[in-house]
């Protein structure tokens, strides 16, 4: 998988959000606020094609978390991710 083009985050009056930018995301138009966690994988996924099991890895690595847990979270998102636009397999 891999972020698609057009898609930035963002520190917003202390939040992190993902905005659409550029003429392809022209009607994209969610805002999507991330909390620290979320940002910290994010910024991960933008180091090029990722998968779940390397967004666990780092989230196990960076954060003190069980394997379980994180994969439930990453897959979450993931899914989340994919539901909106931002990310293509």
């Amino acid at each position: 998988m891999r972020q698609k083009k057009g898609f930035v985050m963002r520190n917003v009056c202390g939040d992190n959000v993902i905005v659409g930018e550029g003429i392809e995301q022209i009607n994209f138009n969610k805002l999507l606020t991330l909390n620290d966690t979320a940002a910290f994988l994010w910024e991960e996924a933008g180091k090029g094609d990722f998968t779940v099991e390397s967004l666990v890895e780092a989230l196990t690595q960076q954060y003190d978390v069980d394997h379980d847990i994180a994969t439930a979270d990453v897959k979450r998102l993931i899914d989340k991710w994919l539901d909106m636009g931002l990310i293509e397999n």
